[in-house]
């Protein structure tokens, strides 16, 4: 709520107030209000340029890494295809950039702790248990910034990879 004797509401009426204060300002022919404005345009343009391409950069990043995800997805629902997992990898952001490379890889393994030891299909693992059905799925897609800055690199290549058991 606005009183009488605010600010604000003198200005809304008075209008006569505002073109006064415009027109002052208009006026002030001491110019360093300009130079220092001249000197912060281009500072805040190229923050603002970096910022908007980091966050480009990383948005093209989590697209390679949900692209590799949809395609050991489909693996999983619908068995090893490599042809229709990479359609999956390459349809599953809205950029054309996005590549399944390497192509994906179906591979029979034993699971340890951490990693998955490659052995032949059919083998028994340390374990006692049957080697399992794995696919790698694998997406890549490249990133350009928007200015070449000169001390960091003008293009960027991200790589993600996902690997799940079938069966």
């Amino acid at each position: 709520m606005t009183t009488h004797s605010s600010p604000a509401y003198r200005l809304c009426r008075r209008p006569g107030l505002l073109r006064r204060v415009c027109s002052r300002a208009a006026r002030n022919t001491s110019g360093a209000v300009a130079i220092e404005f001249g000197f912060m345009v281009p500072v805040l343009t190229l923050m603002v340029i970096s910022v908007t391409d980091i966050g480009l950069g990383l948005y093209r990043k989590l697209q390679v890494e949900d692209a590799a995800q949809a395609g050991v997805n489909y693996a999983i629902m619908h068995g090893f295809d490599v042809n229709a997992i990479s359609s999956a990898v390459i349809s599953a952001t809205n950029s054309s950039a996005v590549t399944a490379s390497p192509l994906p890889l179906k591979f029979c393994g034993c699971a340890t702790g951490s990693a998955i030891t490659t052995v032949s299909c059919g083998m028994t693992c340390p374990g006692g248990a049957l080697a399992g059905t794995y696919a790698t799925v694998s997406a890549q897609a490249t990133y350009g910034t928007i200015l070449n800055y000169r001390v960091v690199p003008y293009t960027y290549t991200f790589t993600a990879r996902s690997t799940a058991r079938l069966q």
